[in-house]
């Protein structure tokens, strides 16, 4: 029997370790994946608030830094507030 090279040795032991997933399984996580991404950032209501104009300007500001909308950031903002995930700096 052929002896295996180090290369082989390694993706041997890899698989025997379970480290390999199927690519079915692999596409089946990517398309729920996609499925929780769109349910979460499909908007379902629009809502008007009022704002102070600093406070607005501040916003608009942080947006066009980080290349998004201010009306996106307002979103995600609330968004990672409400799921325990906004941390203050």
């Amino acid at each position: 029997m052929k002896q295996l090279s180090l290369e082989e040795q390694e993706l041997s032991e890899s698989v025997e370790a379970g480290e390999w997933q199927s690519i079915i399984q692999v596409q089946e996580a990517i398309k729920q994946a996609r499925e929780y991404a769109k349910a979460t950032f499909t908007p379902v209501e629009n809502v008007h608030i009022q704002l102070y104009q600093n406070d607005l300007n501040a916003i608009r500001i942080k947006a066009l830094h980080e290349g998004i909308s201010y009306q996106t950031l307002i979103s995600n903002i609330i968004h990672k507030y409400l799921s325990g995930r906004l941390i203050e700096t």
